[in-house]
């Protein structure tokens, strides 16, 4: 499936009537997987791609280069449409575009744009906002540097745990504006948060993780979500599942007794062993 049909797919989802969890993946065998199981979409989070790449915190040290690598090796090895997290574009309005384009380039098929002070300013308190007029800069960079207009531009803000709802609404208003494509709330509470939000903008919208509580999809499907995220718990249960094997591996286990090993089955299936069999008797005239 070409980067069109996976964007035009999630385009027609966000335009319908239900909201649907992505699942969140960082390389080509989770990105595998998330089709294996059956989501309809997958979604690889900033904080995810610092984790997994370079083994940092997320605090904005990981490069758009290495972001974009990234994304588009999940991308050659999955099928689903992607979602990312693009921070705050790397950097002023003008990064933006950038990494708009390169994005692109690495086939997903909708990204968000944050108004975030990032990184932290040296002196500075975390969870600093740009002033509206330089977020709508960057949701305008950002539209600009769409090349495909199936691409999605989601303009996300954190604004409901800083400034409060009346900033939010006033923020995503602005944003919706200019002509982004979905509207990214971070940092929700409750429902009464939600449904104030839904009823002053008409864009689709895009959460970030919520209570457990909130994490009923009528209900999210009624205000107008169209894409929830449940967190990135699978991430930090493949790291728990390493460092047991190693552990137990260094203390003596025979590896013959290792517990939650993929099968063999499991492996050839989501390597895509029979393919790759076929096209070396194809090509190489193996036997």
């Amino acid at each position: 499936m070409n980067w069109t049909e996976r964007r035009e797919r999630l385009r027609a989802s966000v335009n319908g009537e239900r909201c649907v969890y992505p699942a969140s993946v960082y390389d080509g065998i989770s990105a595998r997987i998330a089709a294996e199981v059956g989501f309809e979409a997958m979604m690889f989070a900033g904080s995810v791609g610092s984790f997994s790449v370079i083994a940092a915190p997320d605090i904005c040290v990981l490069t758009l280069t290495e972001f974009a690598q990234q994304a588009y090796r999940i991308n050659r090895a999955g099928s689903l449409p992607l979602c990312v997290d693009a921070d705050h574009g790397y950097g002023n309005a003008m990064s933006v575009k950038r990494t708009v384009e390169e994005l692109e380039t690495a086939g997903v098929s909708a990204l968000t744009i944050e108004d975030t002070l990032l990184p932290t300013a040296f002196g500075g308190e975390e969870g600093q906002l740009l002033s509206i007029e330089e977020g709508v800069g960057k949701m305008r960079a950002a539209l600009a540097g769409r090349q495909d207009p199936r691409l999605m531009i989601v303009g996300r803000t954190s604004a409901i745990g800083i400034t409060g709802v009346e900033d939010t609404i006033k923020r995503l208003k602005a944003y919706e504006a200019v002509g982004v494509d979905m509207l990214f709330i971070a940092g929700l509470k409750n429902r009464e948060q939600l449904d104030a939000v839904a009823q002053a903008v008409t864009k689709p919208l895009f959460l970030g993780s919520v209570p457990e509580d909130m994490m009923d999809l009528d209900y999210l499907s009624a205000r107008k979500v169209r894409v929830c995220l449940q967190g990135h718990h699978q991430f930090w249960a493949g790291v728990q599942g390493v460092y047991d094997t190693l552990k137990a591996l260094r203390e003596g286990t025979k590896p013959s007794d290792l517990r939650n090993v993929a099968s063999a089955d499991m492996q050839k299936k989501l390597l895509r062993q029979a393919d790759y069999t076929k096209w070396s008797k194809e090509f190489l005239n193996t036997k």
